[in-house]
């Protein structure tokens, strides 16, 4: 092996992190090791969850940018490594099924029940790449991967205001995901959703969705509601008045800051959800 192809095979894992899409696939598995420890499942418990999660994020976030590899060289994404020639298309295509191969068992191994809601969000996100993020639909993967989750992480059958706040946020987190780059999707022909309303319908939506979601976490199980809570929704619903009509990148942090109440909401209500069973 020359130096070259020594400096590029050292290079290779470094490379393939970055075209894994690392952030939100480290932000969904944190999330789902989050949920399993506060449901008070085991450490070997949690430490599976976390392994089967975040081999389904990599098989995700590789699909998506080998599949995606000509539009985002096209579009010049010096970011992806893929769509500057740093990897090859084959390598991503093998590491994305060299993860979702690994998924399965892992999935699994957390229970029968439970694996199958994890591989059903998997299979979500696989649909989402190949073909649903270019249709009105595309936000169906995100409600469907995201309200499966509490499911697996628990291994329980959460109660139903848990799920639908998941799915909610799955919502929420599709439409501001996509905000940034909805003139540059739409020059590309992709048009999910959020591309055929455009910017301001789409920070709408993304506001309404985690505003709805922290509303049902919050009144969902019929208590009384703390102070904190009440505070949380007060700030989700001006977010939900405010933010689309707000200017710049205000609706997208102030979507975002709502997302990130409604992962702690989530987070405290872990042991509800592991008692409804």
């Amino acid at each position: 092996m020359d130096a070259a192809a020594a400096v590029r095979w050292i290079r290779r894992p470094a490379l393939l992190l970055a075209a894994c899409h690392p952030a939100p696939a480290a932000a969904v598995t944190a999330f789902a090791a989050g949920l399993a420890a506060a449901a008070g499942r085991g450490k070997c418990a949690v430490l599976l969850t976390t392994a089967a999660v975040a081999a389904g994020q990599l098989s995700i976030g590789w699909s998506n940018d080998c599949i995606d590899s000509a539009r985002d060289a096209a579009a010049g994404r010096a970011d992806k490594p893929l769509a500057r020639g740093a990897l090859a298309p084959g390598t991503v295509g093998k590491a994305a099924a060299a993860a979702l191969a690994a998924t399965v068992p892992l999935s699994l191994a957390c229970g029968t029940r439970a694996g199958a809601a994890h591989l059903t969000g998997v299979a979500a996100g696989w649909a989402y790449n190949l073909r649903l993020k270019r249709t009105a639909a595309s936000w169906l993967p995100y409600a469907v991967a995201f309200g499966a989750l509490p499911a697996f992480a628990t291994a329980t059958v959460p109660p139903w205001w848990v799920t639908t706040a998941a799915g909610l946020l799955g919502c929420g987190a599709h439409f501001a995901n996509v905000l940034p780059d909805i003139q540059a999707d739409r020059a590309a022909g992709v048009l999910g959703l959020p591309q055929r309303l455009g910017r301001r319908p789409s920070a709408a939506v993304a506001a309404a969705a985690t505003s709805a979601a922290t509303a049902v976490l919050v009144l969902g199980p019929g208590q009384p509601v703390p102070p904190a809570e009440a505070a949380a929704l007060a700030v989700a619903v001006a977010t939900a008045l405010l933010a689309p009509v707000a200017p710049g990148r205000i609706p997208f942090l102030a979507t975002i800051a709502v997302a990130g109440l409604d992962v702690v909401l989530l987070l405290a209500r872990g042991p509800a959800a592991a008692a409804a069973v």
